[in-house]
């Protein structure tokens, strides 16, 4: 008897895919089945590296149209910030200013203005937006809880401080927070989570809110006299690398990118990374700050970064060659292919130490996943030592 049931079994799969003369592979796994739908979604504007000049800026143009579409930012902030604080600091002072994106909403940001700085001498700028985590005041150089400016600034200098590290290289350097954290948590729980999932019962998306308050300083920073409004770059570190994606296609204006994080294709990752845990839990990678209704059906990471070509990016923490190989062409479809730089991280440096596939297998966990994707996770710092040389280089073309 239990032979005759153990054969049962074992034969249940292929009797669940006989329906009818239908021979499509099925599962009783819904995870499953939501897991095949997202692999048979090819995302739609996926880079043909073979197009012509042509066909790329067309191509460009049709990405900016769809990421507008899915952010769905609103038509206008709600009023035009306002400086509340003001500091002096060694080389540069430090300003609070309060813009307001939304209706009911504060969302503080500091300016760090090197000396002689004016409105007859403008400087570059940079918006800084920082990682997960991580705060304005970790990437402004300031102690944290220090909104109003009256105390000290850290007294370590951090690497984290990439504000600071860019305003002693002369620019005037914004630093923000992302949504649910710093200033912006709730009551001091950085509640990425309930806000995320209050937004896509909304429609809308983390990203989308993100990339909105990030767009709102970005264009005031284009209106003030101590900027140089064709000198204005982008950068971002780990999680803050998304709302830079978002505003490179966005907004044509940007002269530059730091990309400070591996990188990958996210919806690959989503899909490989599915070994279960010893409870037998296939937990999904992305967190829900990461999730937008749409996005991986139309374009993933690397098709992004390819659309920011001609402008300056520099990528600093690798990831697979693949990946690169893609982007580099785009940099030569549109005539520039010396303003795409990247790094590995130095563990992965030699090329002889990096893996190299086309595509990486399902069943694996993230630290497999890092592995075979040349991620050296236990260094991911902000990576001044490639940032400024390539800075120096950029900002000094005319």
């Amino acid at each position: 008897m239990k032979k005759v049931i153990f054969a049962v079994c074992a034969l249940l799969p292929a009797l669940l895919n006989a329906v009818a003369g239908d021979t499509l592979p099925r599962s009783t796994s819904t995870r499953s089945t939501a897991e095949a739908m997202m692999r048979a979604a090819a995302p739609a504007l996926e880079l043909d590296t073979t197009v012509s000049p042509e066909g790329f800026a067309l191509w460009r143009e049709r990405m900016g149209q769809e990421m507008a579409r899915i952010m769905k930012h609103p038509a206008a902030p709600a009023a035009p910030p306002v400086k509340v604080a003001q500091a002096k600091r060694d080389g540069y002072r430090i300003e609070r200013w309060i813009s307001y994106p939304l209706p009911g909403s504060a969302v503080a940001y500091y300016v760090l203005v090197p000396d002689g700085v004016t409105e007859l001498k403008p400087a570059p700028a940079v918006l800084c937006v920082p990682g997960f985590g991580q705060t304005k005041e970790l990437v402004a150089g300031e102690r944290q809880g220090n909104y109003d400016l009256t105390g000290e600034p850290d007294s370590v200098l951090r690497k984290a401080a990439m504000a600071v590290h860019f305003v002693k290289e002369g620019l005037v350097a914004v630093a923000v927070d992302n949504p649910s954290c710093g200033e912006l948590s709730d009551n001091g729980v950085a509640d990425y989570v309930t806000s995320s999932r209050f937004l896509l019962e909304l429609g809308w998306s983390y990203l989308g809110l993100a990339s909105w308050q990030d767009k709102v300083v970005l264009d005031w920073m284009k209106t003030q006299p101590q900027v140089r409004a064709d000198r204005i770059l982008v950068s971002g570190f780990s999680l803050g690398t998304e709302p830079l994606m978002v505003l490179g296609l966005l907004d044509d204006s940007i002269y530059a990118f730091v990309y400070n994080d591996f990188l990958c294709r996210t919806r690959e990752r989503a899909l490989v990374m599915n070994k279960p845990n010893k409870n037998g839990v296939r937990a999904f990678p992305n967190n829900d700050e990461h999730l937008i209704p749409e996005f991986l059906t139309l374009f993933d990471f690397p098709d992004i970064v390819a659309a920011l070509a001609p402008r300056p990016v520099i990528c600093t923490e690798g990831g697979m060659d693949r990946d690169f190989k893609i982007i580099s062409k785009a940099y030569e479809i549109a005539g520039a292919p010396q303003n795409f730089e990247y790094h590995h991280y130095a563990r992965y440096a030699d090329p002889s130490s990096r893996q190299y596939l086309d595509s990486l297998p399902s069943g694996i966990d993230r630290d497999e996943f890092f592995r075979l994707a040349n991620v050296d996770s236990q260094n991911h710092y902000f990576k001044l030592e490639w940032v400024m040389p390539w800075l120096k280089r950029v900002i000094s073309r005319e």
